[in-house]
């Protein structure tokens, strides 16, 4: 795109490295120049939490109102129930009512720490699509929408062409997937003046059918505007760590684990994440991402402490860093680590080693447990666990009156007696 941005939204989305498709990259940076846009992104309600692979989008959102105008969060109550199938190999499990709205209610709280929401002009909304989609009538809905798209233009996309060169079947509730985002466009574009969808690149495809049905169906010139799908400089997708997702809310990570997450970032990615997920200045990015050797790792806890403020705000994030310096620097128990609690009694009978790291959530299963004590990745109280038949009970515990459990050198956690 040889277009140079003019608005300082798209000037600073440019800037930052969020730009990767855009339907009209002239036209939307002259309408962002003299208007207010009002823009959404979706969100299905698959887990209580969002993680770090939704960051990104949410980054977006905040830059939009940041810039001066309005962003929808568009919560996916109603397209819950049908599963995207976009970069999956099988259907999405289907949820209940009673599953997706706990979802809901869960998911709410990172975007108020990364929005403003209200009643003002550019004051961030919720919206959420079962109001429409629950609605529905399935013979007019067909009529009325259903004409502006083809089977062939529908097997043209990713989603649909992974599937099938898979040969993994695919259900005709996922393939109205793409018609029911695209409805969605038209809906906040009629309800809301809603004129721009904002996604990841895997979302192009079904961003553009609702660019083009709005078009089709109500003459609307809206937009598309996409962001680099993120992977890790080693390949890796990011948003996984040794423990599983990195989710947002607190009480399924800790602000320590959070920040240690972004504290182990990759050496090539470090410059490319403080201009994505922290608020620093370019020029200050400029000059942390020419550290090199030990220095770097300084540029490291800075993006560390900068993402992890945004998200649960700057006294967790620089106690997270404090945590982390007494720990690795001066050997301290730091009793800021992530904590769980574990009945006295039961560490008076003894817990087997591999049983309490998977209790713990340093390990995702036992048989995961004990390939890490095998391998001799796993630390009582800093001490190497020898054996997977190890007991850990209460003469474990220390005179702080904690047992420290570690994965690795950076996994920490310390379990009080209850």
């Amino acid at each position: 795109m040889t277009h140079t941005a003019k608005s300082e939204f798209l000037k600073n989305f440019v800037a930052r490295g969020y730009l990767h498709q855009c339907t009209d990259l002239e036209a939307l940076d002259t309408l962002a120049g003299n208007e207010t846009i009002i823009a959404y992104t979706g969100y299905d309600c698959t887990a209580p939490s969002l993680h770090v692979g939704h960051l990104i989008s949410i980054m977006m959102l905040r830059l939009l109102q940041r810039s001066g105008h309005k962003p929808i969060v568009l919560i996916g109550g109603g397209t819950t129930r049908v599963g995207d199938p976009t970069g999956k190999d099988e259907s999405r499990p289907l949820l209940t009512d009673a599953d997706i709205n706990a979802n809901i209610s869960g998911i709410r709280k990172a975007f108020e720490r990364f929005l403003t929401f209200g009643d003002g002009p550019t004051d961030a909304i919720m919206v959420n699509n079962a109001d429409w989609l629950d609605k529905l009538e399935y013979i007019p809905f067909l009529r009325d929408f259903g004409t502006h798209f083809t089977i062939n233009r529908m097997l043209t996309f990713d989603s649909v062409k992974l599937r099938l060169s898979r040969e993994q079947p695919m259900t005709f509730l996922e393939f109205n997937y793409m018609l029911l985002q695209a409805y969605d466009f038209v809906e906040l574009n009629r309800n809301y003046n809603c004129r721009l969808q904002m996604g990841g690149s895997d979302q192009w495809g079904n961003i553009i059918n609702g660019v083009e049905l709005g078009r089709r169906a109500d003459g609307s010139h809206l937009f598309g505007l996409t962001t680099p799908l993120l992977t890790l400089a080693s390949g890796k997708k990011m948003g996984k760590s040794e423990g599983g997702a990195v989710w947002l809310n607190e009480d399924m990570l800790s602000p320590y684990d959070y920040w240690q997450y972004w504290r182990n970032t990759e050496d090539a990615d470090v410059g490319r994440f403080l201009r994505l997920f922290t608020e620093l200045p370019l020029a200050e990015i400029e000059r942390l991402e020419q550290l090199g050797g030990q220095e770097l790792n300084e540029a490291k806890k800075i993006l560390a402490t900068e993402a992890t403020a945004l998200l649960h705000g700057r006294d967790a994030a620089e106690g997270a860093a404090e945590t982390a310096r007494r720990t690795f620097e001066e050997g301290a128990s730091a009793a800021g680590l992530p904590t769980i609690d574990i009945p006295q009694a039961e560490l008076d009978e003894g817990i087997a080693a591999f049983e309490l790291l998977r209790r713990a959530g340093l390990c995702a299963s036992g048989g995961e447990a004990r390939r890490l004590i095998k391998n001799r990745g796993a630390r009582l109280n800093d001490q190497v666990i020898e054996t997977d038949t190890a007991i850990i009970g209460a003469d474990d515990i220390s005179t702080d009156g904690v047992i420290k459990l570690s994965a690795g050198k950076k996994r920490h956690i310390l379990i009080h007696p209850a």
